[in-house]
């Protein structure tokens, strides 16, 4: 399974998201700073239709809002393989 969040480093929504991602332990998240990072930006709204973070792209889907992604998150514990 691929994750991959698309975020603002400033964004309170995002920060909420990432924190819960590290005290979780996960290691399993490619972050994309939508901000920063053109090419992720264009993918973002390519792919997720609006420019929106944070963005949990799930095998390349979206998922938004940060209440649903830790959601998503704890439902789908990391597992090492």
């Amino acid at each position: 399974m691929t994750l991959e969040l698309f975020k603002f480093e400033t964004c309170p929504f995002c920060r909420k998201v990432m924190s819960y991602i590290e005290e979780s332990g996960r290691t399993d998240v490619v972050y994309y700073d939508a901000k920063t990072d053109e090419a992720a930006a264009e993918r973002l709204m390519r792919i997720g239709g609006k420019y929106q973070v944070p963005c949990l792209f799930i095998d390349g889907e979206p998922l938004y809002e940060s209440a649903d992604i830790i959601k998503w998150l704890e439902e789908h514990p990391f597992v090492e393989n």
